[in-house]
């Protein structure tokens, strides 16, 4: 690692920490910069210092704002570290965390249990997208198992479409059968970070350190990966088993953020892209440095979700795609180049 990388990636956590001392002082209750710090210098062991800030600041800091800032990071760490491993695997700068259909199959099982209602009930929902975004990816590698003759990368993607394809209309025939729930379901899929404490940020807090040690620690393998499957079998890499495990851990902590998030797209794309662009595509440094910049970027677009149209909140999901639909056309416009 250079000392350029060093600086990049110091800055890029000074840019984190800045987004989030940012997202917990806006808002209609404002809070002070000196009172934020002091107040969570203060919740340190063994710290006892005066933040100044009332007894009502202090439960919306940590009851309200904190809590949804951690989740925008937990969020955007998961889909930006995710899609740089996709990316990796597959060796295609178009992949993201909602390649295999974890999108699709989240948002069906989300309306499923929105539909279900009383039988299943608002508590059920991220369990219901966690299970519908985890069998839509098995779905797709039962399918791409099923065919040969091509490349195993290229058939899991082309099997991906077709079973978040299938995914969307069980979905579509679901909400035509049930208007009364279509307010509900597509304020799911536009995203949210809106927590009740911090019960969400518990949930998936296991998930997305698991998903991402595992992650990191394959910097090495996506790297060798990177040169084709024939040099890295030569080296003692069997690429379709490392292909198969990194996807599965890359979609099992995509499924759990997603599941209590709602459907949050393009970060995936933008973050890795963006990043790789930045310091170059070594992994050692390409996967820590997109956790750090995915968080930011959450973070900071959460801001703008909750400030833009104030005192109502625009979906995260409409942010992040107003952002990255412009960045995703770009890539693909330097992608078609490059195969040309």
């Amino acid at each position: 690692m250079t000392r350029r990388h060093v600086v990049v990636l110091i800055g890029a956590v000074v840019v984190l920490f800045g987004s989030c001392l940012l997202a917990v002082m806006v808002g209609p209750a404002g809070l002070s910069a000196k009172g934020v710090l002091l107040d969570l210098l203060d919740g340190l062991p063994l710290m006892d210092v005066e933040s100044g800030l009332s007894g009502r600041q202090h439960i919306i800091l940590w009851e309200v704002r904190m809590p949804r800032v951690a989740l925008a990071v937990l969020v955007g760490m998961m889909l930006a570290v995710a899609g740089a491993a996709y990316q990796g695997v597959f060796r295609n700068p178009l992949a993201d965390p909602y390649l295999l259909g974890v999108s699709s199959g989240a948002g069906l099982g989300a309306t499923v249990a929105i539909v279900a209602g009383g039988v299943i009930g608002s508590v059920g929902l991220p369990v219901a997208a966690f299970v519908g975004g985890l069998v839509a990816v098995a779905a797709t590698y039962a399918l791409g198992r099923s065919v040969g003759g091509v490349r195993s990368e290229v058939v899991i993607i082309l099997a991906g479409v077709a079973v978040a394809a299938f995914a969307n209309a069980i979905q579509t025939f679901l909400m035509q059968q049930h208007d009364d729930t279509l307010r509900q379901v597509y304020n799911w899929m536009l995203g949210r970070l809106a927590t009740d404490g911090w019960n969400d940020v518990v949930t998936v807090l296991p998930y997305v350190a698991v998903c991402v040690v595992i992650i990191v620690a394959s910097a090495r393998i996506l790297d060798v990966m990177a040169v084709g499957d024939i040099e890295a079998s030569s080296l003692g890499i069997r690429p379709e088993r490392v292909r198969l495990g990194l996807v599965c851990v890359a979609t099992l902590g995509t499924a759990a953020v997603v599941s209590v998030s709602g459907l949050i797209g393009f970060v995936g794309i933008v973050i890795p892209h963006a990043v790789r662009i930045l310091v170059g595509p070594g992994h050692r440094l390409l996967l820590p440095l997109s956790m750090v910049v995915g968080a930011a970027f959450l973070v900071l677009a959460d801001v703008v979700a909750r400030t833009a149209m104030a005192p109502a909140e625009l979906p995260i999901g409409v942010v992040t795609a107003a952002i990255g639909a412009p960045f995703f056309l770009v890539v693909l416009r330097r992608t078609g180049r490059g195969m040309s």
